[in-house]
């Protein structure tokens, strides 16, 4: 930990050195941009503002929020949590310990939304998918739901979780992007929630998309402990075999979606083969795909309604 004596001088360029140089001896995934997001969280800046003063001296204030953020992380709680924020699809959202992180992977759902709402006739032409409908269950904090309202800005979005918390943070990211009168948020279990709003009732969606919990239980012992100690257990783990929510979304995504509209979901690589197979196994279901994230994973499983 850096001296609380100014003996030294502890500028921004040696505190990231050191702060990189104890997240790596510790394992922590990302050491140079952990050491980054806390340095400017602490400071009040963009990480890139780091660089252009790094000689700049820490107030001993500065130090010791520093420390107690550093021995945190140490402990493995996750950089996002004490930041208090992450990055998704170019936006900043508010995060904490009532939702899961999201990852960079699930950015495929919303890549994969955009690029068939654009070439497909019917579904939002070219830019702005007006008239689009999408529903985002388990949403978590919002993370898919927005990213998709943000980039159509003439699509309407319900999203819905079974728990008060994640909404609540859901509701707050919603409002900090403005997006309030487009989205929707609703309370309720998978798609059963959907029942309760009038839009996603009385009309079929164009996108059914979820990042549902989906870890299976032989694989929880072995999932990193900055996740399984500190993210909710209730938006991580998906049952024995990891499907527990994947299947009735895939088994009931049809009656909701118009022909030709698509639903999206996340599961775990070594699931995906069987989550395919529950839908290839509905009859109202064309065109499985399970789609690969940027490291290789098989992530997403895409289907058509027929």
């Amino acid at each position: 930990m850096p001296p609380t004596s100014t003996a030294q001088t502890w500028t921004t360029r040696r505190l990231l050195a050191w702060m990189g140089e104890a997240f790596t001896q510790k394992g922590i995934d990302s050491p140079r941009l952990c050491a980054e997001m806390l340095m400017a969280h602490v400071l009040g800046c963009e990480r890139l503002k780091l660089y252009m003063d790094q000689d700049r001296p820490a107030s001993p204030l500065e130090r010791d929020q520093l420390r107690g953020l550093v021995a945190r992380a140490m402990e493995h709680e996750p950089i996002q949590y004490l930041v208090g924020e992450v990055v998704f699809y170019g936006m900043t959202l508010s995060v904490d310990r009532r939702v899961l992180i999201p990852r960079p992977c699930t950015q495929l759902i919303v890549e994969r939304v955009i690029e068939h709402s654009r070439a497909t006739p019917g579904f939002g032409g070219h830019h702005d998918g007006d008239g689009l409908l999408i529903a985002d269950v388990c949403a978590g904090s919002g993370a898919i739901a927005l990213a998709l309202a943000k980039n159509l800005p003439g699509a309407r979005v319900v999203m819905t979780d079974i728990c008060p918390d994640a909404l609540e943070v859901a509701r707050a990211n919603t409002a900090k992007h403005e997006l309030g009168e487009r989205v929707d948020l609703v309370r309720g279990d998978l798609l059963a929630a959907l029942d309760e709003h009038a839009a996603t009732r009385s009309e079929r969606l164009h996108y059914l998309v979820s990042n549902p919990p989906y870890i299976p239980d032989d694989e929880w012992d072995a999932v990193e402990p900055n996740v399984r100690e500190h993210e909710p257990e209730l938006a991580l783990r998906g049952g024995a075999d990891g499907l527990d929510l994947v299947r009735p979304i895939l088994e009931g995504a049809a009656a909701r979606l118009r022909p030709g509209g698509l639903v999206l979901v996340e599961v775990a690589d070594a699931r995906a083969q069987d989550a395919a197979a529950i839908a290839q196994q509905q009859d109202t279901l064309a065109s499985v795909e399970i789609l690969r994230d940027l490291e290789g994973f098989e992530r997403v499983i895409s289907a058509r309604r027929a």
